[in-house]
Protein backbone atom coordinates (compact mmCIF):
# COMPACT_ATOMS: atom_id res chain seq x y z
CA UNK A 1 0.00 0.00 0.00
CA UNK A 2 1.84 3.21 -1.17
CA UNK A 3 2.66 6.02 1.33
CA UNK A 4 1.39 6.22 4.86
CA UNK A 5 -2.26 5.38 5.93
CA UNK A 6 -3.71 8.08 7.55
CA UNK A 7 -7.51 7.26 8.83
CA UNK A 8 -9.76 9.79 10.49
CA UNK A 9 -12.83 9.56 12.86
CA UNK A 10 -14.84 12.52 12.58
CA UNK A 11 -17.62 12.58 15.12
CA UNK A 12 -20.43 15.67 15.98
CA UNK A 13 -20.52 16.37 19.36
CA UNK A 14 -24.36 16.02 19.60
CA UNK A 15 -24.14 14.20 23.01
CA UNK A 16 -23.38 10.40 23.23
CA UNK A 17 -21.33 7.51 21.33
CA UNK A 18 -23.58 5.49 19.67
CA UNK A 19 -22.66 2.03 18.74
CA UNK A 20 -22.53 2.46 14.69
CA UNK A 21 -19.93 5.53 16.02
CA UNK A 22 -18.19 3.43 18.01
CA UNK A 23 -17.72 0.50 15.06
CA UNK A 24 -16.68 3.78 12.94
CA UNK A 25 -14.31 4.78 15.14
CA UNK A 26 -12.87 1.12 15.65
CA UNK A 27 -12.25 0.18 11.96
CA UNK A 28 -10.93 3.40 11.19
CA UNK A 29 -8.41 3.04 13.76
CA UNK A 30 -7.43 -0.85 13.14
CA UNK A 31 -7.06 0.09 9.47
CA UNK A 32 -4.70 2.63 10.64
CA UNK A 33 -2.80 0.02 12.99
CA UNK A 34 -2.79 -2.91 10.55
CA UNK A 35 -0.87 -0.76 7.83
CA UNK A 36 1.26 0.75 10.20
CA UNK A 37 -0.66 4.31 10.08
CA UNK A 38 -1.96 7.32 11.72
CA UNK A 39 -5.35 7.31 13.60
CA UNK A 40 -6.69 11.28 13.51
CA UNK A 41 -9.68 12.17 15.77
CA UNK A 42 -11.49 15.88 13.98
CA UNK A 43 -14.39 17.61 16.09
CA UNK A 44 -16.67 17.98 13.33
CA UNK A 45 -19.06 21.11 15.31
CA UNK A 46 -20.18 22.85 12.06
CA UNK A 47 -23.93 22.27 12.83
CA UNK A 48 -23.93 24.48 15.83
CA UNK A 49 -28.04 23.86 16.45
CA UNK A 50 -27.23 20.03 17.37
CA UNK A 51 -23.81 20.86 19.33
CA UNK A 52 -24.28 19.83 23.08
CA UNK A 53 -22.51 21.09 25.93
CA UNK A 54 -20.03 18.53 27.19
CA UNK A 55 -20.19 16.17 24.48
CA UNK A 56 -16.66 16.63 23.04
CA UNK A 57 -15.49 15.13 26.81
CA UNK A 58 -17.44 12.05 25.86
CA UNK A 59 -16.13 11.32 22.88
CA UNK A 60 -12.53 11.85 24.33
CA UNK A 61 -13.77 9.56 27.07
CA UNK A 62 -15.47 6.99 25.17
CA UNK A 63 -12.35 6.56 23.17
CA UNK A 64 -10.37 6.52 26.07
CA UNK A 65 -12.37 3.78 27.86
CA UNK A 66 -12.29 1.87 24.05
CA UNK A 67 -8.32 1.73 24.14
CA UNK A 68 -8.36 3.51 20.85
CA UNK A 69 -5.69 6.14 21.06
CA UNK A 70 -5.79 8.87 18.27
CA UNK A 71 -2.17 10.06 17.26
CA UNK A 72 -3.26 13.73 16.14
CA UNK A 73 -6.57 15.30 17.42
CA UNK A 74 -7.91 18.78 19.34
CA UNK A 75 -6.46 17.42 22.69
CA UNK A 76 -2.86 16.62 21.53
CA UNK A 77 -2.19 18.20 18.52
CA UNK A 78 -0.65 17.75 15.32
CA UNK A 79 0.92 18.94 12.05
CA UNK A 80 -2.60 19.41 10.29
CA UNK A 81 -4.73 21.52 13.36
CA UNK A 82 -7.10 22.57 14.08
CA UNK A 83 -8.65 19.07 14.31
CA UNK A 84 -11.78 21.40 15.52
CA UNK A 85 -14.07 22.09 12.41
CA UNK A 86 -15.47 25.32 13.51
CA UNK A 87 -11.83 27.06 14.58
CA UNK A 88 -11.08 26.09 10.82
CA UNK A 89 -14.06 28.82 9.06
CA UNK A 90 -11.58 30.68 7.20
CA UNK A 91 -9.99 27.96 5.49
CA UNK A 92 -13.52 26.51 4.11
CA UNK A 93 -14.28 29.68 2.88
CA UNK A 94 -11.13 30.21 1.03
CA UNK A 95 -11.75 27.00 -0.79
CA UNK A 96 -15.38 27.79 -1.58
CA UNK A 97 -14.67 30.94 -3.30
CA UNK A 98 -12.12 29.06 -5.21
CA UNK A 99 -14.85 26.76 -6.45
CA UNK A 100 -16.22 29.45 -7.58
CA UNK A 101 -13.26 31.31 -9.52
CA UNK A 102 -13.41 27.69 -11.28
CA UNK A 103 -16.68 27.28 -11.73
CA UNK A 104 -17.87 24.08 -9.94
CA UNK A 105 -20.18 26.66 -7.33
CA UNK A 106 -21.71 29.92 -7.36
CA UNK A 107 -23.53 32.56 -5.10
CA UNK A 108 -27.10 31.67 -3.69
CA UNK A 109 -29.07 34.31 -2.31
CA UNK A 110 -32.43 32.88 -2.47
CA UNK A 111 -34.19 33.37 1.00
CA UNK A 112 -35.68 31.07 2.98
CA UNK A 113 -39.37 31.46 2.25
CA UNK A 114 -38.20 31.10 -1.21
CA UNK A 115 -36.97 28.10 -0.91
CA UNK A 116 -39.91 27.14 1.35
CA UNK A 117 -42.16 28.04 -1.14
CA UNK A 118 -39.75 26.12 -4.13
CA UNK A 119 -39.95 22.76 -1.97
CA UNK A 120 -43.61 22.96 -1.40
CA UNK A 121 -44.81 23.35 -5.32
CA UNK A 122 -42.69 20.40 -6.31
CA UNK A 123 -43.44 18.20 -3.48
CA UNK A 124 -46.89 19.44 -4.74
CA UNK A 125 -46.54 18.25 -7.99
CA UNK A 126 -45.22 14.81 -6.82
CA UNK A 127 -41.65 16.19 -7.74
CA UNK A 128 -38.11 15.37 -5.35
CA UNK A 129 -37.21 18.79 -4.09
CA UNK A 130 -34.56 20.06 -5.88
CA UNK A 131 -33.17 23.60 -6.12
CA UNK A 132 -34.34 25.47 -9.34
CA UNK A 133 -30.81 27.32 -10.13
CA UNK A 134 -32.83 30.55 -9.56
CA UNK A 135 -29.11 32.52 -9.05
CA UNK A 136 -26.57 30.17 -11.29
CA UNK A 137 -27.07 32.76 -13.96
CA UNK A 138 -26.20 35.72 -11.92
CA UNK A 139 -23.49 37.92 -13.65
CA UNK A 140 -20.49 38.79 -11.58
CA UNK A 141 -21.46 42.22 -11.90
CA UNK A 142 -24.90 40.87 -10.10
CA UNK A 143 -23.35 38.91 -7.61
CA UNK A 144 -20.62 41.50 -6.47
CA UNK A 145 -23.23 44.16 -6.03
CA UNK A 146 -25.38 41.79 -3.97
CA UNK A 147 -22.60 40.79 -1.52
CA UNK A 148 -21.36 44.60 -1.41
CA UNK A 149 -25.21 45.50 -0.26
CA UNK A 150 -25.00 42.98 2.72
CA UNK A 151 -27.34 40.41 1.05
CA UNK A 152 -27.50 37.34 2.64
CA UNK A 153 -25.97 34.10 1.09
CA UNK A 154 -24.79 30.46 0.68
CA UNK A 155 -22.51 28.92 -1.56
CA UNK A 156 -24.10 25.89 -3.50
CA UNK A 157 -21.86 23.30 -5.57
CA UNK A 158 -22.46 23.29 -9.63
CA UNK A 159 -23.65 19.80 -10.19
CA UNK A 160 -23.10 18.61 -14.30
CA UNK A 161 -26.35 18.74 -16.31
CA UNK A 162 -25.56 16.01 -18.01
CA UNK A 163 -23.57 12.52 -17.75
CA UNK A 164 -23.16 10.06 -14.55
CA UNK A 165 -20.77 9.69 -12.12
CA UNK A 166 -18.90 6.90 -10.84
CA UNK A 167 -16.97 6.17 -8.13
CA UNK A 168 -15.30 2.96 -6.26
CA UNK A 169 -16.24 1.71 -2.93
CA UNK A 170 -14.17 -0.70 -1.18
CA UNK A 171 -17.18 -3.05 0.40
CA UNK A 172 -20.12 -1.83 -2.08
CA UNK A 173 -18.12 -2.08 -5.54
CA UNK A 174 -18.30 0.29 -8.39
CA UNK A 175 -21.31 2.79 -8.05
CA UNK A 176 -22.86 4.98 -10.84
CA UNK A 177 -25.33 7.93 -10.77
CA UNK A 178 -26.85 9.97 -12.89
CA UNK A 179 -25.90 13.61 -12.39
CA UNK A 180 -29.49 14.78 -12.74
CA UNK A 181 -30.54 13.33 -9.73
CA UNK A 182 -28.13 15.01 -7.67
CA UNK A 183 -29.40 18.66 -6.07
CA UNK A 184 -26.69 21.37 -6.04
CA UNK A 185 -26.16 21.19 -2.31
CA UNK A 186 -25.17 23.93 -0.19
CA UNK A 187 -21.27 24.15 0.91
CA UNK A 188 -21.21 27.13 2.93
CA UNK A 189 -23.96 27.99 5.03
CA UNK A 190 -25.31 31.72 5.49
CA UNK A 191 -23.53 31.88 8.75
CA UNK A 192 -20.38 31.25 7.11
CA UNK A 193 -19.93 27.98 8.44
CA UNK A 194 -19.56 24.93 5.87
CA UNK A 195 -21.88 21.92 5.80
CA UNK A 196 -20.38 18.41 6.23
CA UNK A 197 -20.44 18.38 1.94
CA UNK A 198 -17.54 21.19 1.80
CA UNK A 199 -15.89 20.66 5.22
CA UNK A 200 -15.17 16.88 5.10
CA UNK A 201 -13.71 16.93 2.08
CA UNK A 202 -11.62 20.05 2.44
CA UNK A 203 -10.46 18.36 5.91
CA UNK A 204 -10.01 14.90 4.55
CA UNK A 205 -7.51 16.44 1.78
CA UNK A 206 -5.09 18.88 3.92
CA UNK A 207 -5.07 16.24 6.35
CA UNK A 208 -4.03 13.55 4.17
CA UNK A 209 -6.24 11.63 5.03
CA UNK A 210 -5.83 7.95 2.52
CA UNK A 211 -8.67 5.95 3.75
CA UNK A 212 -12.53 7.06 4.56
CA UNK A 213 -14.42 4.86 6.60
CA UNK A 214 -18.14 5.85 7.31
CA UNK A 215 -21.26 4.61 7.41
CA UNK A 216 -23.20 3.65 4.24
CA UNK A 217 -25.88 6.44 5.05
CA UNK A 218 -22.98 8.53 2.82
CA UNK A 219 -22.68 6.43 -0.17
CA UNK A 220 -25.49 8.83 -1.55
CA UNK A 221 -23.49 11.40 -1.36
CA UNK A 222 -19.86 10.47 -2.30
CA UNK A 223 -20.70 11.15 -5.69
CA UNK A 224 -20.71 15.11 -5.23
CA UNK A 225 -17.96 14.82 -3.02
CA UNK A 226 -15.96 13.03 -5.90
CA UNK A 227 -16.98 15.69 -8.21
CA UNK A 228 -15.43 18.30 -5.62
CA UNK A 229 -12.23 16.34 -5.48
CA UNK A 230 -12.11 16.79 -9.16
CA UNK A 231 -12.74 19.94 -9.25
CA UNK A 232 -9.56 21.28 -7.07
CA UNK A 233 -7.39 18.78 -8.93
CA UNK A 234 -7.15 16.39 -5.56
CA UNK A 235 -6.20 12.51 -5.33
CA UNK A 236 -9.67 10.84 -4.20
CA UNK A 237 -8.99 9.03 -1.05
CA UNK A 238 -10.00 4.91 -0.64
CA UNK A 239 -13.68 4.34 0.24
CA UNK A 240 -14.75 2.39 3.05
CA UNK A 241 -18.57 2.35 3.55
CA UNK A 242 -19.78 0.45 6.46
CA UNK A 243 -23.16 -1.61 6.72
CA UNK A 244 -25.67 -0.98 8.75
CA UNK A 245 -26.48 -2.12 12.33
CA UNK A 246 -30.00 -3.40 13.12
CA UNK A 247 -31.77 -4.55 15.97
CA UNK A 248 -33.05 -8.49 15.66
CA UNK A 249 -36.72 -6.53 14.44
CA UNK A 250 -34.95 -5.13 11.09
CA UNK A 251 -35.39 -1.57 12.40
CA UNK A 252 -32.03 0.50 12.93
CA UNK A 253 -30.48 0.82 16.14
CA UNK A 254 -31.80 4.14 17.63
CA UNK A 255 -31.03 6.20 20.78
CA UNK A 256 -34.99 7.67 21.03
CA UNK A 257 -35.91 4.21 20.58
CA UNK A 258 -33.73 3.59 23.81
CA UNK A 259 -31.09 1.56 22.06
CA UNK A 260 -28.17 2.25 24.45
CA UNK A 261 -24.88 3.87 23.34
CA UNK A 262 -21.61 2.97 24.54
CA UNK A 263 -21.37 4.85 27.65
CA UNK A 264 -25.10 3.05 28.54
CA UNK A 265 -23.41 -0.28 28.11
CA UNK A 266 -20.29 0.36 29.87
CA UNK A 267 -22.62 2.11 32.89
CA UNK A 268 -24.84 -1.37 32.84
CA UNK A 269 -22.35 -3.61 33.19
CA UNK A 270 -20.23 -4.20 29.97
CA UNK A 271 -16.69 -4.41 30.39
CA UNK A 272 -15.24 -1.78 27.55
CA UNK A 273 -13.29 -4.73 26.07
CA UNK A 274 -15.86 -6.81 25.50
CA UNK A 275 -18.28 -4.10 23.72
CA UNK A 276 -15.23 -3.39 21.65
CA UNK A 277 -15.15 -7.20 20.71
CA UNK A 278 -18.63 -7.32 19.88
CA UNK A 279 -18.78 -4.61 17.67
CA UNK A 280 -15.32 -5.74 15.82
CA UNK A 281 -17.66 -8.39 14.49
CA UNK A 282 -20.80 -6.42 13.46
CA UNK A 283 -19.93 -6.32 9.69
CA UNK A 284 -16.47 -7.99 9.86
CA UNK A 285 -15.66 -11.85 9.71
CA UNK A 286 -12.23 -12.74 10.68
CA UNK A 287 -12.85 -15.62 8.42
CA UNK A 288 -11.84 -18.14 10.98
CA UNK A 289 -14.73 -19.52 14.00
CA UNK A 290 -12.44 -17.29 16.43
CA UNK A 291 -15.21 -15.16 18.57
CA UNK A 292 -13.23 -13.85 21.11
CA UNK A 293 -10.71 -11.04 20.27
CA UNK A 294 -8.41 -8.55 22.26
CA UNK A 295 -7.59 -5.29 21.18
CA UNK A 296 -4.20 -6.57 19.76
CA UNK A 297 -5.07 -9.26 18.06
CA UNK A 298 -7.96 -7.08 16.03
CA UNK A 299 -4.97 -4.54 15.10
CA UNK A 300 -3.00 -7.91 13.53
CA UNK A 301 -6.12 -10.10 11.90
CA UNK A 302 -8.33 -7.20 10.83
CA UNK A 303 -8.37 -6.70 6.93
CA UNK A 304 -10.65 -4.11 4.94
CA UNK A 305 -11.98 -7.63 2.91
CA UNK A 306 -13.52 -8.57 5.96
CA UNK A 307 -15.87 -6.06 6.09
CA UNK A 308 -19.78 -7.36 4.56
CA UNK A 309 -21.75 -5.18 3.23
CA UNK A 310 -25.19 -6.94 4.39
CA UNK A 311 -26.74 -5.33 7.42
CA UNK A 312 -25.04 -6.33 11.09
CA UNK A 313 -27.67 -7.53 13.88
CA UNK A 314 -27.10 -6.03 17.50
CA UNK A 315 -28.01 -9.16 19.34
CA UNK A 316 -28.03 -8.15 23.35
CA UNK A 317 -28.00 -12.14 24.03
CA UNK A 318 -24.28 -12.09 22.02
CA UNK A 319 -23.01 -9.85 23.99
CA UNK A 320 -24.25 -10.98 26.82
CA UNK A 321 -22.69 -14.09 26.40
CA UNK A 322 -19.48 -12.80 25.07
CA UNK A 323 -19.38 -10.06 28.45
CA UNK A 324 -19.72 -12.88 30.42
CA UNK A 325 -16.46 -14.99 28.70
CA UNK A 326 -14.37 -11.69 29.31
CA UNK A 327 -15.58 -11.26 33.19
CA UNK A 328 -14.98 -14.84 33.69
CA UNK A 329 -10.58 -14.66 32.52
CA UNK A 330 -10.52 -11.33 34.54
CA UNK A 331 -8.02 -11.96 37.23
CA UNK A 332 -9.40 -12.04 40.52
CA UNK A 333 -8.29 -9.35 41.92
CA UNK A 334 -9.67 -6.87 38.93
CA UNK A 335 -13.19 -8.82 39.19
CA UNK A 336 -13.91 -7.96 43.06
CA UNK A 337 -12.43 -4.18 42.39
CA UNK A 338 -14.99 -3.97 39.77
CA UNK A 339 -17.60 -5.37 41.84
CA UNK A 340 -16.75 -3.31 44.68
CA UNK A 341 -18.87 -0.81 43.06
CA UNK A 342 -21.91 -2.79 43.24
CA UNK A 343 -21.45 -4.37 46.19
CA UNK A 344 -20.87 -0.88 48.06
CA UNK A 345 -24.93 -0.38 47.49
CA UNK A 346 -26.29 -3.44 47.89
CA UNK A 347 -24.25 -5.00 51.72
CA UNK A 348 -23.51 -3.35 54.85
CA UNK A 349 -22.10 -6.01 55.98
CA UNK A 350 -18.34 -5.26 56.87
CA UNK A 351 -17.57 -8.85 58.24
CA UNK A 352 -18.08 -10.01 54.51
CA UNK A 353 -14.85 -11.46 53.30
CA UNK A 354 -15.58 -9.50 49.45
CA UNK A 355 -12.36 -11.46 47.83
CA UNK A 356 -14.28 -14.96 49.21
CA UNK A 357 -17.83 -13.51 47.34
CA UNK A 358 -16.35 -12.59 44.15
CA UNK A 359 -14.55 -15.84 43.67
CA UNK A 360 -17.96 -17.76 43.82
CA UNK A 361 -19.67 -14.65 41.75
CA UNK A 362 -17.31 -14.63 38.93
CA UNK A 363 -17.71 -17.86 37.82
CA UNK A 364 -21.53 -17.05 37.44
CA UNK A 365 -22.15 -13.13 36.57
CA UNK A 366 -22.36 -12.57 32.64
CA UNK A 367 -23.00 -8.72 33.04
CA UNK A 368 -21.85 -6.71 36.26
CA UNK A 369 -25.03 -4.53 37.28
CA UNK A 370 -26.38 -8.17 37.81
CA UNK A 371 -24.69 -8.54 40.83
CA UNK A 372 -26.74 -6.76 43.65
CA UNK A 373 -29.61 -8.72 42.69
CA UNK A 374 -27.95 -11.57 42.99
CA UNK A 375 -26.02 -11.13 46.63
CA UNK A 376 -29.02 -8.88 47.95
CA UNK A 377 -29.82 -12.07 50.24
CA UNK A 378 -26.36 -11.26 52.61
CA UNK A 379 -27.56 -8.30 54.37
CA UNK A 380 -31.03 -9.73 55.22
CA UNK A 381 -32.63 -13.03 54.46
CA UNK A 382 -35.63 -12.32 51.71
CA UNK A 383 -38.85 -13.84 52.44
CA UNK A 384 -39.22 -17.53 50.74
CA UNK A 385 -42.26 -19.64 50.00
CA UNK A 386 -41.25 -23.09 51.98
CA UNK A 387 -41.98 -24.40 47.88
CA UNK A 388 -38.26 -23.91 47.25
CA UNK A 389 -37.33 -26.72 48.70
CA UNK A 390 -39.15 -28.46 46.44
CA UNK A 391 -36.89 -29.69 43.54
CA UNK A 392 -37.19 -32.93 41.35
CA UNK A 393 -33.85 -33.37 40.04
CA UNK A 394 -32.37 -32.74 43.30
CA UNK A 395 -35.02 -35.57 45.03
CA UNK A 396 -36.20 -33.48 47.49
CA UNK A 397 -39.34 -32.15 49.61
CA UNK A 398 -40.51 -30.68 52.45
CA UNK A 399 -40.23 -32.91 54.39
CA UNK A 400 -36.97 -34.19 52.99
CA UNK A 401 -35.39 -31.22 53.73
CA UNK A 402 -36.93 -31.17 57.17
CA UNK A 403 -34.99 -33.34 58.11
CA UNK A 404 -31.90 -32.69 56.42
CA UNK A 405 -31.88 -29.46 57.90
CA UNK A 406 -32.55 -31.10 61.68
CA UNK A 407 -29.57 -33.30 61.05
CA UNK A 408 -27.52 -30.79 59.61
CA UNK A 409 -27.87 -27.88 62.91
CA UNK A 410 -26.01 -30.01 65.06
CA UNK A 411 -23.40 -31.01 63.18
CA UNK A 412 -22.50 -27.22 61.98
CA UNK A 413 -23.01 -26.10 65.71
CA UNK A 414 -20.52 -28.05 66.66
CA UNK A 415 -17.72 -27.63 64.27
CA UNK A 416 -14.46 -25.46 65.73
CA UNK A 417 -13.46 -24.17 62.53
CA UNK A 418 -15.27 -22.65 60.04
CA UNK A 419 -14.00 -23.02 56.22
CA UNK A 420 -15.05 -24.03 52.85
CA UNK A 421 -12.93 -27.56 53.35
CA UNK A 422 -14.17 -28.19 56.89
CA UNK A 423 -17.65 -27.55 55.90
CA UNK A 424 -17.61 -29.70 52.43
CA UNK A 425 -15.95 -32.58 54.87
CA UNK A 426 -19.29 -32.27 57.84
CA UNK A 427 -21.30 -31.83 55.26
CA UNK A 428 -20.90 -34.70 52.70
CA UNK A 429 -20.18 -37.28 55.75
CA UNK A 430 -23.08 -36.41 57.47
CA UNK A 431 -25.13 -37.43 53.99
CA UNK A 432 -22.82 -40.42 53.63
CA UNK A 433 -23.96 -41.45 57.14
CA UNK A 434 -27.86 -40.61 56.61
CA UNK A 435 -27.66 -42.52 53.87
CA UNK A 436 -28.85 -39.70 51.33
CA UNK A 437 -27.89 -38.38 47.80
CA UNK A 438 -25.70 -35.47 48.84
CA UNK A 439 -28.00 -33.24 46.65
CA UNK A 440 -30.79 -33.72 49.66
CA UNK A 441 -29.19 -32.56 52.26
CA UNK A 442 -27.07 -29.27 50.20
CA UNK A 443 -30.06 -27.81 48.45
CA UNK A 444 -31.93 -27.44 51.67
CA UNK A 445 -29.20 -26.07 53.29
CA UNK A 446 -28.28 -23.54 50.26
CA UNK A 447 -32.10 -22.41 50.70
CA UNK A 448 -32.51 -21.74 53.93
CA UNK A 449 -29.05 -20.05 53.64
CA UNK A 450 -30.38 -18.00 50.35
CA UNK A 451 -33.74 -18.01 50.04
CA UNK A 452 -33.90 -17.89 46.47
CA UNK A 453 -33.76 -20.50 44.20
CA UNK A 454 -30.52 -19.02 42.34
CA UNK A 455 -27.67 -18.43 44.25
CA UNK A 456 -23.99 -17.22 43.24
CA UNK A 457 -22.53 -20.46 44.77
CA UNK A 458 -23.37 -23.70 46.82
CA UNK A 459 -24.46 -24.40 50.15
CA UNK A 460 -20.68 -24.49 51.29
CA UNK A 461 -19.83 -21.92 49.46
CA UNK A 462 -22.44 -19.83 51.18
CA UNK A 463 -22.32 -20.94 54.71
CA UNK A 464 -18.33 -20.09 54.69
CA UNK A 465 -19.30 -16.33 53.54
CA UNK A 466 -22.20 -15.95 55.77
CA UNK A 467 -20.10 -16.98 58.76
CA UNK A 468 -21.06 -19.62 61.41
CA UNK A 469 -23.76 -17.40 63.88
CA UNK A 470 -25.61 -16.42 60.41
CA UNK A 471 -25.44 -20.02 58.67
CA UNK A 472 -26.97 -21.44 61.76
CA UNK A 473 -29.86 -18.57 62.30
CA UNK A 474 -30.92 -19.15 58.96
CA UNK A 475 -31.13 -22.78 59.06
CA UNK A 476 -33.08 -22.31 62.29
CA UNK A 477 -35.13 -20.48 60.45
CA UNK A 478 -36.16 -22.57 57.86
CA UNK A 479 -36.51 -25.54 60.53
CA UNK A 480 -39.03 -22.94 61.82
CA UNK A 481 -40.53 -22.72 58.70
CA UNK A 482 -41.00 -26.43 57.32
CA UNK A 483 -42.23 -27.19 60.85
CA UNK A 484 -45.52 -24.68 60.59
CA UNK A 485 -46.15 -26.05 57.10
Amino acid sequence: MPGQVRTRFAPSPTGYMHIGNLRTALYAYLIAKKYDGKFLLRIEDTDQERYVEGAIDIIYKSLKLAGLKHDEGPDIGGPFGPYVQSQRKDIYMEYAKKLVDLGAAYYCFCSKERLAELKQGQEASGDTPKYDRYCLDLSRHEVQKKLDEGHPFVIRQKIPDVGTISFTDVVYGTITVNSNELDDQVLIKSDGLPTYNLANVVDDHLMRITHVVRGNEYLSSTPKYNLLYEAFGWEIPVYIHLPLILRPTGQKLSKRAGDPSFEDLVSMGYLPEAIVNYIALLGWSPGTTQEIFSLEELEEQFTIEGISKSPAIFDIKKLIWLNGEYIRILPLEDFNRLAMLYYKGAIKNENIDFMKLSKVLQLRTEVLSSIPENVDFIDNLPEYETSLYVHKKMKTDENVSLASLKTALPVLEELQTWDETVIHDALISLAGEMGIKNSQLLWPVRVALTGKEVSPGGAIEMASILGKSETIRRIKIGIEKLTRY
